[in-house]
């Protein structure tokens, strides 16, 4: 990710309009304010992922960013954004209506109709671009949920949010391949997050909702490796699904349920047991998950008769 302007390596006297060129012609057009008072601070920077172009934002001056009929006369290229809160709090207003964000919260906008966000606090901000037909929803039920934060403590949203996160601050260790396949993830995502929100979650390409799903199980999985109990079943139920479509699943993926758990399994082992003083570090969930012995089978899996052991680490005990 590039670094677009750090308030401290740039002069004072030049501050101010550096700042504007960067929000104005790299971002925009926009256009923003502030108190002239009060030193900016901070900084920009913007990466592409794929498609997908994603900015972060990082300033501890309270100011706004907007964009005006006139801007957009200008220059209004065919784009939805997506704002996250990565830390501290944003506001965003558009067609009416304000989304407030907390930290982990998004919403999406319309870059082709005026809007303004604002800061009033330090804030660390992720913003991803996209064209408007990447997002395949209708734009008249996109217009009715613009400047709406999208709920992030239930389904496809409490995914998205730690995912978007993720891509903001990691965005200089992806290769273009496999950016460019993150970003068919990220855009998966945000239109299932968006979709729910809505009430539309139906509505979306089968193949679609199928992808969705299997990345909530995944994320299920991957929470409740610990329990000795977990299997095929249980693993359905919670998504309440039948077990025959979890099978056809992960058949398209090339394994089965209870391979991938075993996979998880070995992987969070891996990860927790390199030498004795481990002990003390590991989380309870990478314990447990290293500790259970599991015997997994196509139709479920059952503790050892013992219960849960730890490994033999070479005769201490």
């Amino acid at each position: 990710m590039a670094i677009l302007i750090r308030t401290r390596d740039v002069p004072p006297e030049e501050l101010r309009d550096a700042w504007r060129a960067v929000v104005c012609d790299t971002l925009g057009p926009l256009d923003f304010r502030s108190d002239p008072d009060i030193p900016l601070q901070g900084e920009i920077a913007a990466g592409q992922l794929g498609p997908v172009s994603v900015g972060r934002v990082e300033t501890s001056t309270p100011h706004s960013v907007y964009r005006t009929p006139g801007l957009i006369r200008r220059d209004s290229p065919e784009l939805y954004r997506v704002a996250l809160a990565m830390s501290g709090r944003a506001c965003l207003l558009q067609d009416g209506r304000t989304a407030r964000l907390g930290p982990g919260q998004f919403t999406l906008y319309d870059f082709t109709r005026p809007y303004e966000l604002a800061y009033d606090s330090g804030v660390q901000l992720a913003v991803f671009s996209f064209p408007r037909e990447m997002l395949a929803l209708p734009g008249d039920l996109v217009g009715r949920f613009t400047a709406v934060p999208v709920r992030t403590d239930t389904g496809t949203g409490a995914l998205t949010a730690p995912l978007l996160r993720r891509v903001a601050l990691d965005m200089d260790g992806y290769q273009p391949a496999s950016a460019a396949r993150l970003s068919a993830v990220v855009m998966n995502l945000i239109t299932t997050a968006v979709a729910e929100h809505a009430g539309q979650a139906g509505s979306l390409p089968a193949e679609s909702r199928e992808n969705t799903l299997l990345m909530r199980i995944h994320a299920f999985i991957e929470q409740h490796l610990g329990d000795c109990d977990l299997a095929p079943g249980p693993v359905a139920a919670a998504h309440y699904i039948s077990v025959r479509y979890l099978y056809r699943l992960f058949e398209a993926q090339g394994t089965t349920v209870a391979a991938w758990i075993r996979h998880r399994r070995s992987s969070a082992a891996a990860r927790t047991w390199p030498t004795r003083p481990w002990a003390a570090r590991r989380s309870a969930p990478s314990r447990r998950a290293g500790a259970c012995q599991i015997r997994l089978t196509s139709t479920g899996c059952s503790s050892a008769p013992t219960g849960c052991r730890w490994p033999n680490t070479g005769g201490h005990s």
